[in-house]
């Protein structure tokens, strides 16, 4: 795992892992401490229903890139005066396929879910991977 230098924005926050030595929890964990980081000096706490959504979008980017993606995997958190960003990177470049809402399907539910909890969700292929961004509204 290594994580953004010192001096950077401190408004964003970036990690890189290993697929193999990834666990889900490290990556919630990453987001929860950069939340709390993200709260000082703030006049109002975020909504606790964004920082639910951050966890959840975070938790389903990152087993998306364990379960289908290929190394590095990169998680990116931004925060902005009106949104928080969630961006996963991998290394493969094979885009995920839109699926149709079908509530009897188990499992592949992810991006669906992303979807449901984001102002905006970007998905593209870059030289070396992908790159998939959600935009979470504070209010």
């Amino acid at each position: 795992m290594r994580r953004a230098p010192d001096g950077a924005d401190p408004r964003t926050a970036s990690v890189r892992y290993r697929r193999e030595a990834l666990r889900i929890a490290d990556a919630r964990l990453f987001a929860a401490e950069y939340l709390t980081r993200s709260q000082r000096g703030r006049r109002s706490p975020l909504p606790e229903n964004v920082s639910e959504a951050v966890h959840l979008v975070v938790s389903e980017l990152i087993t998306n890139a364990v379960k289908y993606g290929a190394d590095p995997i990169e998680l990116t958190l931004s925060l902005t005066d009106d949104s928080v960003t969630v961006t996963v990177r991998d290394g493969d470049t094979m885009l995920p396929a839109p699926r149709s809402t079908d509530p009897a399907r188990v499992g592949q539910h992810g991006l669906e879910i992303v979807a449901a909890l984001s102002q905006a969700v970007d998905v593209r292929r870059e030289p070396s991977g992908k790159r998939i961004t959600a935009r979470i509204a504070l209010g």
